[in-house]
């Protein structure tokens, strides 16, 4: 009997060993509160510092507080951060240089960095992918093959990015792919 339970402890102990290890790697977390449920958010600023010390400093200023997922696209990704509730704009600080070759990869649940057509035009609008999306990934340095700077990943709360791509839809003031109600972002803070 000792022995069987001896056994099963030193199981269960190995059987829990990546969530420790996980809850235990220092890297800093995040958790976005949303209309639509709450988003926890591991940062990775080991693969993307640059990307990583960025968004924290729009988290310590509140900057992402009730702004809104304004680009939802289904099996793609929904992107948020740099838009108000009236589809208004918000104006970030300086763009950041891109990270996009740390080889990490744009999969399911990774937090990224949107940004235009040139390559260092990132700023405060993040995305998370819905779905794979190897083809955002970096492959060269050219214009279109240099990608989209993965630094995190959703750790719970995935049910929340399914949720919000399923929404419907819209064209409005002509951006393609907006809720057709608002996903507000209440807040996003630091987490322990």
């Amino acid at each position: 009997m000792k022995e069987t339970i001896a056994i099963l402890s030193v199981l269960g102990f190995l059987l829990s060993l990546p969530m420790i290890l996980s809850a235990g790697n220092g890297n800093p977390k995040v958790l976005m509160k949303t209309t639509m449920g709450d988003i926890l958010l591991e940062l990775y600023p080991e693969k993307a510092p640059i990307s990583v010390e960025n968004f924290l400093m729009y988290v310590d200023e509140k900057f992402y507080d009730g702004t809104i997922f304004h680009r939802v696209i289904k099996n793609f990704m929904i992107q948020g951060g740099g838009y108000t509730p009236a589809l208004r704009p918000k104006r970030g600080k300086n763009a950041i240089m891109n990270e996009a070759g740390n080889g990490l990869s744009n999969k399911r649940g990774t937090l990224a960095m949107a940004r235009g057509r040139p390559i260092h035009s990132a700023s405060c609008q993040f995305y998370i992918n819905h779905v794979d999306n190897p083809g955002l990934d970096h492959k060269d340095d050219t214009m279109d093959g240099y990608g989209y700077a993965v630094f995190g990943k959703v750790i719970d709360g995935m049910d929340v990015v399914d949720a919000i791509a399923s929404v419907k839809t819209m064209t409005k003031n002509d951006m393609n792919d907006v809720p057709r109600e608002n996903i507000e972002i209440i807040s996003v803070t630091r987490h322990k």
